[in-house]
């Protein structure tokens, strides 16, 4: 499965970006991920496929809001009210269709997704 990610850029404090992540084939869940300099990857929200469950991280819930497009097989992430700690390189993952549906609390766990997408930068300035 080859993921195709898109939409970052620059904002100013305060603002909003959606990004984008198109999938080849159908997952079971799909995530996005982010990765600011000198961290460790840290989860941002994640949903499965079939019935649309969203899990978001603390630090995000309220601000962004994860959806997905059955027919394209493609994921999206609205953000708002963006904030300087929100700088970083997201990735969006997505576990294989022919695995089981992860429940909630696999949701945030990196194992639990087979392929990640290059990434793309947001960066937010204050």
């Amino acid at each position: 499965v080859q993921l195709q990610a898109s939409g970052g850029g620059l904002v100013q404090t305060g603002g909003s970006l959606r990004l984008s992540c198109a999938a080849s084939a159908r997952p079971t869940a799909m995530a996005w991920f982010r990765q600011a300099p000198g961290k460790d990857r840290e989860f941002v929200a994640a949903i499965r496929w079939t019935g649309g469950s969203a899990s978001y991280s603390g630090s995000v819930r309220g601000r962004f809001t994860i959806s997905r497009d059955n027919a394209r097989n493609s994921l999206d992430l609205h953000m708002t009210t963006l904030l300087p700690e929100d700088t970083a390189v997201y990735h969006c993952a997505a576990r294989d269709g022919g695995r089981n549906y992860p429940i909630s609390s696999q949701l945030h766990v990196q194992g639990t997704y087979d392929y990640w997408g290059q990434g793309t930068q947001v960066t937010v300035s204050s």
